[in-house]
């Protein structure tokens, strides 16, 4: 998994990593070059007391020295912007996927993990691309290029290289291929955390109105001290690697100075070409080392790839279709026919046989018990999910078939929830159409009866939202919702229960200034009120995704034993009549 994302994010980088791999590449022949002149310096220099010859070799490794200094800058630097490249298109990618996810996707992977998928994880293996153009591609030239030259100095200590490299390497990897596991771990119980701090966080005033301060408290204490745990497993199984290098490397270093002391003793090898032994088989240890550090970041890296391009590779349940209808006649017509919806893995279907006729000037309105159906119909119409049967149509055309541009600008949504983006009321109503007037913005806030409020705000237009709109109340964010579904001016108007943080003056108002705005525009309302929808055209009572009834307020008193039972349960007498 994680060679295939490194493939597949870091071809457009192959200019800057060949640089890396040249310039590692001459910085570690020149760290490689340095044991040799320090050894001609010793043997050559100070045993026959040639001061000239010590000073122009030592000139030569200051040069060499400061070559590699410059390599090894210059690989950090384009290893880097191979690096920040990667994690930045990673993240564009994932960002995009999950723009083009389907509600059912959304809810699948849980908001907390795709979250952490773009953040953490890319983190995480963008970590190990840089450390690997700074640390990794410099390891096996150096492993190599050591072991050639300490053969040059002396083949009867090679032994030595032949029994601490592979003790090394057996002792790293049985680390390694236990840290693995708890690294997968570890990045489920960062989910874990992120979803919990996310709901104590949104949800903050339903905890302090309850006083469950202390219970969350304890919820998070849980699931941070599971991912302390695992983090502690990990860490000490990390903790491991570099005794275990340590040991092998001062090891391998006693050994070399045990044995090389009795071949110099017998005149088989010079004190110069003993140190420079001792050299390169630090910088081959070392090499092994930066390896190992790399194997530690690796099981992580994997798992975290893992877990992006399960997001990359999970399609959208909202297909586009090759060649999708761009142009369509605007009739402001809506129908659906014989639509059903069943959720993966569900029992029994949300909704069954739905047939629903809609045309310009005309208001439908849906309603029924909690669970019916009414929210799961409405987001069909936009396809923020698709019918698992039936048929959908926009202007007598097939949405399945549009273009996803050419449908939504057709459609005006306002959510049961609805959100308000952090900036101001004027950037929160231009978002549905960017080249918006102010006295476009204020006449829909006129209808949207939210005028008196805005104007009372410090700065209008430009006064500040926060994120989803906590600094105004329920009705604020719902009439101000309205207003940015308004200021799109669209074909079909779909409110899902827009009124319900209304108190019912304002209910009144708002649809009667709703009325002629929306004279050439179908409407479809899902409410809760009966009150909201007495007057519309037509009404669906669904219960249990069946319509068990369909016609006008009178029509469904008259024959509709649901919508009676709704209707008893909300108004008097008078009013029913009224």
């Amino acid at each position: 998994m994680l060679l295939r994302l490194l493939r597949t994010f870091l071809g457009r980088y192959r200019q800057e990593l060949t640089i890396v791999v040249v310039l590692q590449g001459m910085q570690a022949m020149a760290t490689l070059y340095l044991p040799s002149l320090n050894a001609d310096i010793i043997d050559k220099g100070i045993v026959t007391g040639d001061h000239a010859f010590i000073l122009h070799t030592g000139m030569i490794m200051i040069g060499v020295t400061f070559f590699q200094v410059v390599c090894a800058t210059g690989a950090v630097y384009f290893g880097s912007r191979a690096a920040m490249g990667f994690g930045r298109d990673v993240r564009s990618g994932l960002f995009h996927q999950v723009s083009d996810f389907s509600a059912q996707e959304v809810s699948v992977f849980g908001a907390p993990s795709l979250i952490t998928r773009i953040t953490n994880d890319v983190q995480q293996v963008q970590m190990f691309v840089l450390m690997t153009c700074t640390l990794l591609v410099a390891a096996p030239i150096t492993c190599v290029g050591g072991i050639i030259m300490a053969l040059r100095e002396d083949v009867a200590l090679s032994w030595i290289l032949t029994v601490s490299i592979p003790l090394l390497i057996a002792g790293v990897g049985m680390v390694v291929y236990r840290m693995v596991p708890q690294f997968r771990i570890m990045q489920v119980r960062i989910d874990g955390l992120n979803r919990v701090l996310r709901e104590q966080i949104t949800g903050i005033r339903v905890v302090r109105a309850f006083v469950r301060e202390p219970a969350e408290v304890a919820r998070f204490a849980e699931v941070n001290a599971e991912v302390t745990e695992t983090a502690l497993k990990a860490g000490r199984l990390q903790a491991f690697m570099f005794p275990i290098v340590m040991v092998v490397l001062n090891g391998s270093s006693a050994a070399v100075l045990w044995f090389g002391a009795g071949r110099i003793a017998s005149g088989q090898m010079q004190i110069g070409a003993l140190i420079a032994f001792l050299s390169y088989l630090t910088q081959i240890l070392l090499a092994v080392m930066m390896a190992t550090f790399m194997a530690a970041l690796a099981p992580r890296a994997a798992v975290c790839a893992e877990r992006i391009l399960e997001v990359l590779d999970t399609p959208s349940s909202v297909v586009i279709p090759a060649s999708p209808v761009t142009h369509i006649a605007a009739t402001a017509s809506l129908e659906l026919r014989g639509v059903g919806f069943h959720y993966p893995g569900a029992e029994a279907p949300v909704l069954t046989e739905i047939d629903l006729r809609a045309t310009a000037g005309q208001t439908t309105a849906i309603i029924g018990s909690t669970g019916s159906g009414k929210t799961t119909l409405l987001n069909l119409i936009p396809r923020l999910f698709d019918t698992t049967a039936g048929t959908v149509l926009v202007d007598d055309v097939n949405i399945r078939t549009l273009a996803p541009s050419a449908l939504w600008e057709r459609i005006g949504l306002v959510p049961q929830k609805p959100y308000l983006f952090s900036g101001t009321v004027r950037s929160n109503l231009r978002f549905a159409r960017a080249d918006a007037t102010d006295q476009d913005l204020w006449a829909a806030l006129e209808v949207a009866q939210a005028t008196d409020f805005v104007r009372a705000m410090p700065g209008g237009l430009d006064a500040p939202i926060s994120q989803g709109g906590s600094n105004v109340s329920g009705g604020q964010r719902q009439r101000l919702a309205i207003a940015r579904a308004l200021v799109r001016q669209p074909e079909i108007y779909l409110f899902d229960d827009s009124f319900s943080a209304l108190d019912l003056a304002t209910d009144a108002k708002l649809r009667a200034a709703l009325a002629p705005h929306t004279a050439n525009a179908t409407v479809v309302i899902v409410a809760q009120r009966v009150s909201t929808i007495i007057d519309a055209d037509q009404i669906l009572v669904l219960e249990d995704g069946h319509v068990v009834g369909r016609g006008t307020h009178s029509e469904l008193l008259d024959g509709c034993p649901t919508y009676q039972e709704i209707v008893a349960s909300q108004m008097s007498a008078e009013e029913v009549t009224r």
